[in-house]
């Protein structure tokens, strides 16, 4: 694992109807971010933000899929950022926004080589413009990393799918919608839902997740943080109840980090305007120092 981290956030709620998560990079900033990541001993640089347009200047009823140009300008951007970062010998640490700018982040993390995927979500992520009930790109990303949905995004970066289904685990999912569901069922990715990790315990989830990505040297973790429950995480753009407490998500934290194979990161969907004094954005950066080596003793 690198030592030298490259912050970079993505100031976007293009993704959804709800506003706030564009603010999601400067609440992590304010929570302590680089600090936390250098008392850990990480050489950490800001490289700042993407450029991304001002929601309000745009007219979101120019595509059946609401502002899907503006989102694959700023991941393309994302991309190349984020491939320029692992080139340079920076593990890239993307703060986010909503989740469709993972399809960014993950393309250019897997540009010279395949890696791992862990999908850390309550939602799926695996709508296309056909199944999607309200358009918004932050319920497709993992759809269009696998080569589903509009070729305006699909084709960010290079051509087609940016990761295999092999490649991809899914872990904390409670919230699917119908159609989204028989998608799943037949992607051939792993999916671990809460029923799974209330029967299993997140210990054996979490081994077996790595398991089977065990024939990929590097991972990238997708951490939504509406993966957790509300009642830890209410800053979330889409909090759904009944998700992961704060144990459960620091145990797979650091047994990601046991693991040695974390290359890059991304954390969103963090909404200041819902939370209660920062707390989400709290949680999110020891969670962060979880996955990066931080431990108890």
């Amino acid at each position: 694992m690198t030592k030298a981290i490259r912050l970079i956030g993505v100031p976007m709620d293009l993704g959804q109807d709800l506003r706030g998560v564009d603010m999601g990079p400067s609440a992590l900033r304010h929570a302590g971010l680089a600090g936390r990541l250098g008392a850990l001993g990480y050489d950490v640089h800001d490289y700042g933000n993407v450029n991304v347009a001002v929601r309000d200047t745009l007219d979101s009823q120019l595509h059946a899929t609401p502002f899907v140009h503006a989102i694959s300008l700023v991941c393309e951007r994302l991309y190349d950022a984020t491939r320029r970062a692992i080139e340079a010998g920076y593990m890239p640490l993307i703060m986010g926004g909503d989740h469709s700018s993972a399809i960014g982040t993950v393309g250019g993390t897997t540009h010279d080589e395949p890696a791992g995927l862990l999908w850390i979500d309550a939602h799926g992520d695996y709508n296309t413009p056909d199944t999607s009930s309200t358009g918004n790109v932050h319920g497709m990303p993992l759809a269009v990393l696998r080569g589903f949905g509009s070729p305006e995004l699909v084709d960010i970066g290079r051509s087609g799918a940016k990761v295999a289904a092999d490649d991809v685990v899914l872990i904390a999912l409670r919230k699917i919608d119908r159609p989204e569901r028989e998608m799943l069922r037949n992607s051939r990715m792993t999916l671990f839902t809460m029923r799974e990790i209330d029967e299993q315990g997140m210990a054996a989830v979490a081994k077996e997740s790595l398991r089977r990505l065990g024939h990929q040297k590097r991972i990238h973790v997708s951490l939504d943080m509406d993966s957790l429950d509300p009642m830890y995480a209410s800053g979330v753009g889409t909090p759904v109840p009944g998700g992961l407490n704060i144990r459960e998500a620091h145990l797979l934290m650091e047994l990601i980090a046991d693991d040695g194979r974390v290359a890059s990161i991304d954390v969103v969907e963090i909404n200041p305007i819902l939370d209660n004094r920062n707390q989400t954005a709290v949680l999110a950066v020891d969670l962060i120092a979880s996955l990066l080596g931080q431990t108890i003793i």
